[in-house]
């Protein structure tokens, strides 16, 4: 079984075996001509669930031959253009790469005596996205696996610079669309059901600021602390944008940790046309952000960063077989002292890779194609009559509902876009996302993919309301 472990005198194994398996998926992924072969789970669950895996194929070719029937046939393809539904982007080659290096050698990056110059590059681009950011030279920041843990710790150290001596009283203030990972942050965190003041939105979806100050000063009325105020720069809806500057000001009036949750909109950082849509984002105690989200980076790949790095202090931990105190006094550099994480995966080679390959503005000019290809695809469903399309994109998400012509109750008008999204996604032509606007459903595009293009989108949109009408008369005939 040694034979298995890569070391020296496997590595020639290991270069036939990774070359056989890329060859395997750059097969598939050449071949694949719509997004999921829409599969179902009663049709799939049987074959994994006969594999004995207490019997191994002892050969990769047949491994690879099984993973073909289990997985790579059926998988969610993210890079085909019709690919519309959640927030999964495909991936750049240089970041493909990177995985596959940080796999191999697998750095973990608590410490320095583990990771050396992993830690470093790790810190760099710590220091490079906060400059983007403008959070100041006292910055600093850390890789987490993704924008749910970056936001749990930014609250986490939150709630210890509140400085309060009961939980209770602390809130924590965020629009009505944000996040369900600031409820869940809450509940992890140990606060109250309550802690949570949900915020109105606007038409455009962004969070009011006159409903904002109203609530702080009923919070500090009340003898309540406002422990928090989580503004979102891309909402995961509708990618609305909250008015960073005038919630920045709020914050400062009433002396509350500004959280900006950016997991979605960080791409603006790179942007060659927008990033004036996130300013104010520098004035932020701390900034959520998802690369494998708009830097079109494999997951996982995501950051917490903090304006002062001081305030890291509250997610350290001194174990003396890992990261004793005297480290400190010996500038090593852990970075376990600022993580949540203990074993840590070198995830920051992959934007490395990236930005080394291609240049923020490599990045910033795809994502900006994203973001202009949500308006035009805006401009087809508000010149289209059988949609009612929501808002308009501030980044690139298109929430809408099909109309039907001759059927006015809303509950059916609900059943046929379900059942369309459904029946879409058991074709596998084209996977769209779903969600609730006021009560009722709608549908969801979420466009990260440089190459779909318009013509994808009004044939998706062709393909949803056939699928309506389709239930619609069904629906006609079992009723008369």
């Amino acid at each position: 079984m040694r034979s298995h472990l890569l070391n020296d005198t496997t590595a020639e194994q290991y270069r036939r075996s990774v070359t056989e398996g890329v060859e395997r998926v750059a097969a598939k992924l050449a071949a694949t001509d719509r997004p999921f072969t829409g599969v179902s789970v009663d049709a799939l669950a049987p074959r994994i669930d006969e594999i004995d895996l207490d019997q191994p194929l002892h050969d990769t070719t047949a491994v690879l031959d099984e993973l073909e029937e289990v997985y790579l046939r059926d998988a969610v393809y993210f890079h085909h253009p019709r690919y519309l539904a959640h927030l999964n982007c495909p991936v750049v080659i240089p970041a493909v790469l990177g995985e596959a290096v940080l796999s191999a050698v697998n750095s973990s990056l608590d410490t320095w005596d583990q990771s050396a110059g992993g830690t470093l590059i790790e810190r760099k681009l710590i220091d490079w996205t906060t400059e983007r950011i403008g959070l100041g030279p006292a910055a600093d920041g850390v890789f987490t696996s993704g924008g749910t843990q970056s936001n749990l710790q930014a609250l986490l150290l939150a709630r210890e610079e509140a400085k309060s001596d009961t939980l209770a009283k602390l809130r924590i203030f965020a629009s009505e669309v944000s996040h369900f990972s600031v409820k869940k942050s809450a509940k992890l965190l140990g606060l109250g059901q309550d802690a949570v003041v949900s915020i109105p939105v606007d038409h455009d979806k962004r969070m009011q600021t006159v409903a904002l100050a109203r609530e702080l000063e009923r919070c500090t009325k009340d003898g309540l602390v406002p422990m928090a105020v989580v503004a979102t720069a891309g909402t995961t809806d509708f990618g609305s944008i909250d008015p960073l500057p005038e919630i920045a000001g709020l914050c400062e009036q009433f002396g509350t940790w500004m959280h900006v949750d950016a997991a979605y909109g960080c791409g603006l950082l790179a942007s060659l046309k927008h990033r004036d849509r996130i300013a104010g984002i520098e004035r932020a105690d701390s900034v959520t952000v998802d690369y494998h989200k708009s830097f079109f980076q494999p997951v996982s790949s995501s950051a917490v960063l903090v304006r002062d790095a001081a305030t890291l202090r509250h997610a350290t931990y001194h174990a003396e077989y890992l990261n004793p105190r005297r480290m400190v006094q010996e500038r090593i550099p852990n970075q376990v002292d600022k993580s949540l994480q203990t074993t840590r995966r070198f995830d920051a080679l992959k934007l490395w890779m990236t930005l080394r390959t291609m240049g923020a503005d490599g990045i910033g000019q795809l994502f900006d194609e994203v973001c202009e290809l949500a308006r035009e695809g805006w401009k087809l469903l508000a010149a289209d009559p059988r949609f009612d399309v929501v808002v308009e994109p501030s980044l690139s998400t298109l929430v809408f509902r099909y109309i039907p012509a001759n059927v006015t109750d809303p509950a059916e008008i609900d059943r046929a876009n379900l059942y369309a999204r459904k029946a879409l996604f058991a074709s596998g032509d084209a996977i769209v996302a779903g969600t609730k606007v006021a009560g009722r459903h709608y549908l969801k595009f979420t466009l990260l993919n440089p190459e779909t293009q318009a013509s994808d989108i009004a044939a998706v949109l062709d393909l949803i309301a056939g699928h309506a009408e389709q239930y619609l008369g069904e629906s006609l005939d079992r009723a008369s």
